[in-house]
């Protein structure tokens, strides 16, 4: 049911018109169809996670060996001057459904990583920070 109400699901899974690059089993990859740039595609698991936290970890493993195979793509067929991988979660997750992007980048594109001017004092104190996420992952890494 998840999979028709879903616009990633339904893309993934080719339920609505897409422009297939590569897929497998677990994902698919399309091309974006509002590209920064000629080659901007998403990566899209083939069942419905919404965030990175959601996936499985073979899925995970998955997108992350075909991203490592389409940025080779990207370089061989645009020769960009780097490549761009971003995935945006929660409330900036626009699909609701985990979507990675990958596109090729450019000295004079213009494309820019712009910091909120109030996150300027996160960095005033590194070593406070630090402890307050080690402390976090130990919780995650007791799990198991």
């Amino acid at each position: 049911m998840q999979e028709q109400q879903c616009l990633g699901c339904r893309l993934a899974n080719h339920l609505a018109e897409t422009h297939t690059i590569y897929e497998n089993e677990l994902i698919t990859c399309i091309l974006d169809i509002a590209p920064i740039h000629e080659g901007h595609m998403l990566i899209l698991p083939k069942r419905h996670y919404q965030d990175v936290d959601d996936l499985d970890e073979a899925t995970a493993n998955e997108i992350m060996k075909a991203s490592a195979m389409l940025a080779r793509v990207i370089k061989l067929q645009f020769e960009p001057d780097g490549i761009t991988v971003i995935q945006n979660g929660g409330k900036f997750n626009d699909l609701t459904h985990y979507h990675m992007h990958m596109f090729p980048r450019y000295d004079s594109d213009g494309f820019a990583w712009v910091e909120p001017a109030e996150n300027l004092h996160a960095k005033d104190d590194l070593t406070v920070t630090r402890e307050k996420l080690k402390k976090t992952v130990s919780l995650f890494c007791k799990q198991g």
